[in-house]
C-alpha cells in the first residue's frame, strides 16, 4: 500500500504517517502497518522482531516519534466501590394514576385543514 499524504518522520525502513506507523518499502503491500490507535501496544517490537528484515534502531526512532504524534488513549477509570444502596421501593404496588378522560366543561377546539396545493 502507498504510504500516506501525511508523512511527518521518515526513516530507512519506517515511515510515520497520518495513518499511523507504515513500512516504507511497499513490496510488503502494508503487511506490516500499524494503525494510529495500536501505536501504543507493547508488544509491537516483539511481533515484528522475528522478520529477517526488520530493523529494530529504525522502528525504536519511528515508534518514538509516533508516541509523541498521536496521543495516548485514555485509560478506563476505575470503578468506585459500589456502597450499599437502600432497599428499593416494592414494585408490586400500582401506582395510583387516574386514568379518567376529564372533557367536562372543556370545548373542542377546531383547526382549519391546509394542504400543499401543486
Amino acid at each position: 500500500m502507498a504510504l500516506h499524504r501525511d508523512i511527518f518522520w521518515i526513516g530507512r525502513q519506517w515511515a510515520v504517517t497520518g495513518s499511523g506507523i507504515q513500512a516504507v518499502d511497499q513490496r510488503l503491500k502494508g503487511a506490516f502497518d500499524i494503525d494510529r490507535a495500536a501505536v501504543w501496544d507493547d508488544d509491537l517490537f516483539l511481533s515484528l522482531r522475528g522478520q529477517g528484515w526488520f530493523n529494530g534502531a529504525d522502528f525504536e526512532k519511528a515508534l518514538t516519534v509516533a508516541r509523541t504524534r498521536f496521543p495516548a488513549p485514555p485509560r478506563a477509570a476505575p470503578e468506585p466501590p459500589s456502597s450499599v444502596s437502600p432497599p428499593a421501593a416494592d414494585a408490586s404496588r400500582t401506582p395510583d394514576v387516574s386514568l379518567q378522560l376529564e372533557t367536562q366543561g372543556k370545548l373542542a377546539r377546531f383547526l382549519p385543514q391546509w394542504r400543499v396545493r401543486p
